[in-house]
């Protein structure tokens, strides 16, 4: 079996709260809190949660953009985490990342001819007449026209936009591309068409993505793996059909109840979750979902749930699958014995 393009493992990304007139720290703001998965080389891996897990600061940290409090990352099998920024340039071609908002994250005073030239300059690489024809193909692999060079990010739609901003993120032709929400600033008129570029470009140019999103229809869709977070953990992690044939976590089954079902015939009972997530500068002891949860019992207030491996790569960090992990798990000295919590 080959080796996963990325490993992480422990992953933690902690910011400190200051007050007061000496600045002194008063809190930690658990981000992200030991999270861990392997993605392997031309998968998508799906990442969902509601506003404020972490999703997109994990992906952040991946990509060292944010510097991790803990923890390790692997890129085919080097560790990132302990390298310089020097050291690192030669792997950021490699890893790339797609913003969410596509009105910001484009100079608006740069032509698109010197936004898609941009990295190829920081690079070093190609020069003259091979940039202008690298720029050009880069225009019509993402369906734009060949005098779109020469106009600036105001001159075009969202769609367009984002558009733009994919064809820099690939075009160094780099390994790794985290999309973060690529399609929630857009229209849902347009969302479909830059999903499906997305798809096209992956088989196309053999990319491996980490897509993180809101909108579980669409993770289903691109998704050959999906972990969903809640508070800065990896709480479910599974193969996409997996998962949403038979979620485990009641996090993940309330999230999947509130899908709108295309069928009018079929009904779904709704879980209602109460009251909000708790903040990360808080967070509540045990399970971190316990106050929301249906199902909480006495133990869920004191312990935190591993991730227990439930068989086919499905992992969920809940007490009530403990019995099933320990079906799935061969009989020994270990037997039933969790994952941890990095995953």
């Amino acid at each position: 079996m080959t080796e996963p393009l990325l490993q992480v493992r422990e992953l933690k990304t902690h910011f400190p709260v200051r007050g007061g007139l000496l600045g002194r720290v008063r809190g930690t703001v658990k981000a992200v809190d030991g999270v861990g998965f392997e993605v392997r080389r031309g998968e998508t891996l799906g990442l969902v949660g509601e506003s404020g897990c972490g999703k997109s600061t994990l992906g952040r940290t991946l990509l060292r953009l944010v510097e991790p409090t803990a923890g390790s990352i692997r890129f085919e099998g080097r560790e990132l985490t302990g390298l310089s920024q020097r050291e690192l340039r030669p792997l950021r071609r490699r890893m790339q990342l797609v913003f969410q908002d596509p009105y910001a994250s484009l100079n608006p005073r740069m032509t698109v001819r010197d936004i898609l030239g941009e990295p190829f300059a920081i690079h070093g690489l190609e020069r003259g007449r091979e940039r202008e024809a690298k720029v050009a193909e880069l225009l019509d692999l993402m369906g734009l026209p060949r005098d779109a060079l020469g106009r600036y990010p105001s001159e075009f739609s969202g769609g367009q936009r984002q558009r733009i901003g994919i064809a820099r993120a690939i075009a160094l032709r780099p390994d790794l591309v985290v999309a973060d929400e690529p399609i929630s600033a857009l229209d849902v008129s347009i969302q479909a068409q830059i999903v499906n570029l997305l798809v096209d470009l992956q088989r196309e140019l053999g990319l491996t993505y980490i897509f993180i999103a809101h909108d579980l229809k669409i993770v289903e869709y691109v998704s050959t793996r999906v972990a969903v977070m809640y508070l800065g953990r990896i709480v479910e992690l599974a193969d996409a059909a997996d998962l949403y044939r038979k979620p485990r976590h009641p996090y993940t089954q309330a999230l999947l109840s509130a899908v709108p079902v295309p069928d009018p015939e079929r009904k779904r009972t709704r879980i209602i979750l109460q009251g909000d997530v708790p903040s990360p500068l808080a967070p509540p002891p045990g399970c971190p979902f316990h106050p929301r949860c249906p199902y909480a019992m006495e133990r869920c207030r004191r312990e935190t749930p591993p991730l227990y491996a439930l068989g086919n790569g499905h992992t969920a960090a809940c007490f009530l699958v403990e019995d099933e992990a320990r079906k799935v798990t061969p009989a020994g000295p270990d037997a039933g014995a969790p994952q941890s919590v990095g995953g």
